[in-house]
């Protein structure tokens, strides 16, 4: 299992601080407008308007609204692994795997509920974005890997890898039904899906 190299849906990079804060609030203005009106009603126009920027700067940086939305999972991603690693060093070198686990789900759990647009695009799982060699789950369980081999002393090996995969989508798949059965997600399915991580994960790293 190769590691998945992080995508760029980015036309042209932002140089300047300028650019980089309007490409900011186009992204802002996206993920806004995610909550309000959904992916399928969605638009480069409704996204300059709500960013207060020329279209022609939403075309600067992107072709449509696919790549506007992959462009947010993987800035979600970004910020979903400064607060994993804030967590952590907050934690210290003494939590072992089971203080991880728990900041890499509670993290989760926590932008799910509270960061805009995240319900509908979080890393690129709920709306197809990006291209085929870089699965989402795929972007986040390599993502771990760097985090927390340090964290754990292990090697950043395909054993490992393969270890946060499996955690990855298992997690996602429950906590997607968590969120189906409640809207800030249902605590038994969440406490349910953080035993049954545990029980994998002892096995595999203990």
């Amino acid at each position: 299992m190769k590691p998945v190299p992080h995508a760029t849906s980015l036309r042209r990079a932002p140089v300047q601080r300028r650019s980089a804060e309007r490409l900011t609030r186009i992204l802002d203005a996206c993920a806004d407008l995610l909550d309000e009106v959904g992916y399928d009603a969605l638009s480069t126009r409704a996204v300059a308007q709500r960013a207060s920027v020329p279209i022609g700067s939403v075309y600067r940086f992107f072709g449509n609204k696919r790549q506007m939305a992959d462009a947010l999972a993987q800035r979600n991603l970004e910020r979903y692994s400064e607060r994993v690693t804030r967590r952590l060093q907050q934690a210290g070198e003494d939590g072992g795997w089971r203080t991880a686990m728990d900041a890499v789900l509670d993290e989760y759990l926590e932008m799910k509920r509270t960061a805009p647009g995240f319900s509908l695009v979080d890393f690129g799982n709920q709306i197809p974005v990006g291209a085929r060699h870089t699965e989402p789950n795929h972007r986040v369980a390599d993502r771990l890997t760097e985090l927390l081999s340090g964290y754990l002393d292990r090697e950043p090996d395909e054993d490992l890898r393969r270890v946060f995969l499996v955690a990855v989508e298992t997690a996602d798949t429950l906590v997607h039904l968590a969120f189906r059965v409640a809207p800030e997600g249902d605590e038994r399915i969440i406490e349910e899906a953080r035993e049954m991580l545990r029980a994998y994960l002892a096995r595999a790293l203990d």
